[in-house]
């Protein structure tokens, strides 16, 4: 599963990944957000994307199979030659709507509030020494 998630100029990106008998495993890139640029994106390009499906599959040594929502760079004619091109790699689509079926939307929500709360205790508390 790939999960995408920005805020405050950070976007990052993290595959999931399971398998029977092993601990889960977590494979992610950060995308720092530059400032504006003519014709630069702020996110994560397909390029971007397929570099960390490379890496997830150095790393985990096997074929990859990917459940992924659809984000316009996910389903781009682009990314599309790009899956192509990587034989080890098998993509299911989710459908338009299907939060039921994406539950790591579930835990980007916990980590923000958890990660906000964390800088509201920290910017509300004298330090301690």
């Amino acid at each position: 599963m790939l999960a995408r998630q920005r805020a405050a100029g950070v976007t990052s990106a993290a595959l999931i990944c399971t398998k029977e008998g092993h601990r889960p495993r977590l494979i992610y890139r950060i995308h720092l957000d530059r400032g504006p640029a003519r014709g630069r994106r702020k996110g994560f390009t397909e390029t971007d994307y397929a570099r960390l499906l490379d890496a997830a599959y150095q790393q985990l040594g096997g074929p990859i199979v990917l459940v992924w929502d659809n984000l316009n760079t996910h389903v781009s004619r682009t990314m599309h030659e790009l899956i192509h091109a990587r034989l080890w790699l098998t993509v299911y689509q989710l459908p338009p709507y299907a939060p039921e079926l994406k539950p790591v939307e579930g835990v980007w929500s916990h980590l923000k509030r958890s990660l906000t709360n964390l800088t509201n205790t920290a910017s509300s508390s004298p330090p301690r020494w």
